[in-house]
């Protein structure tokens, strides 16, 4: 018998027995030429994944020599230095818009993460007031939204052109994170808050002491993408800040990098690196700093997050 019959005959054997056990097929053992190509798969995408940050961070560290030398982005590194970090955090308008998308992330994390515990426990009872046509709203919003030009009669009803609040307001609250986290609370034993309702807990106390200990996961992972929204969002401030003194990290990135326009210098924009000790940095180098410093926040509180994602998310959205 060759080679290539007896590779044919452990197939057929392999479906037949599968078929007889009547297991499906991704329950089955995997093949050697599967074992040795899945580290290859993962490799190829974690390189298509790290190259390209890799470039960024290594064209942001270089010199004005290297980058002259390489055409643009450079990729084997030569020449490093932090003058471009050093101009950019000296103060200016990168340093100013960091700050202010910082304070933003930050208020307006905890203002969306609030709201969202308080309605998702108020509409994950059944018994609560308006509990079904208020669950018809929000899951409404998942088929309309309002569009641009009624948002904006809103805001600008409201007196919030040029206002902080304007960044954080109209974002408020996600459907997506209010039906999850909903899900998740509905999840927990019923039993545990009625016995609590009996020893005299009101439902704050309830919320309080029973229910947010249990759901940790949900909540850090709702955290996270309300903080990563309010870091990445650049649209708002689009729309409804006109002061440029006003504008968050991701505006300036916009206007800096995808726009291609110079960012102001001297007082109050991007210190030229002369009284630095070190020489200017390169107009590509100073964009991809502007670029790195807009993703290492993300990266650094990502990891302390991603043990919940499982436990926090696939578990409220399966759930109810």
């Amino acid at each position: 018998m060759t080679t290539q019959s007896l590779t044919t005959t452990r197939q057929l054997a392999r479906r037949q027995a599968r078929v007889e056990s009547g297991r499906p097929v991704w329950e089955e053992e995997p093949t050697r030429l599967e074992r040795l190509s899945k580290p290859v798969v993962l490799a190829l995408v974690a390189l298509a994944v790290t190259f390209p940050l890799y470039v960024v961070v290594v064209t942001s560290l270089s010199s004005t020599e290297a980058v002259t030398r390489a055409g643009g982005l450079v990729v084997v590194p030569r020449e490093l230095t932090v003058a471009a970090y050093a101009q950019l955090l000296s103060g200016g308008v990168v340093t100013r818009a960091l700050l202010i998308s910082i304070v933003i992330t930050f208020i307006g994390t905890a203002f969306s993460l609030g709201i969202t515990v308080l309605a998702a426990y108020g509409l994950s009872r059944p018994g609560s007031l308006f509990h079904r046509p208020l669950l018809f709203v929000v899951l409404l919003t998942f088929l309309f939204g309002p569009g641009i030009i009624p948002s904006y009669l809103v805001v600008n009803a409201l007196g919030l052109i040029d206002s902080y609040a304007s960044l954080i307001l109209p974002t408020a609250v996600s459907a997506f994170n209010l039906i999850v986290m909903r899900s998740f609370f509905m999840g927990i034993p019923s039993e545990l808050i009625d016995s609590a309702r009996i020893d005299g807990a009101g439902e704050f106390a309830i919320l309080r002491r029973i229910v947010m200990p249990l759901s940790k996961a949900v909540v850090a992972v709702v955290g996270l993408f309300y903080a990563v929204g309010y870091w990445n969002a650049f649209f708002n401030a689009l729309l409804y800040i006109n002061d440029n003194n006003k504008w968050p990290l991701q505006m300036v990135l916009r206007t800096y990098i995808v726009q291609a326009q110079v960012l102001p210098t001297g007082a109050g924009g991007i210190a030229s690196g002369t009284g630095l000790g070190m020489a200017p940095a390169p107009s590509l180098a100073i964009k991809m700093a502007i670029v790195v410093i807009a993703i290492v926040p993300v990266l650094l509180v990502y990891p302390f997050i991603q043990r919940h994602f499982t436990k926090g998310v696939i578990i409220g959205a399966v759930k109810g």
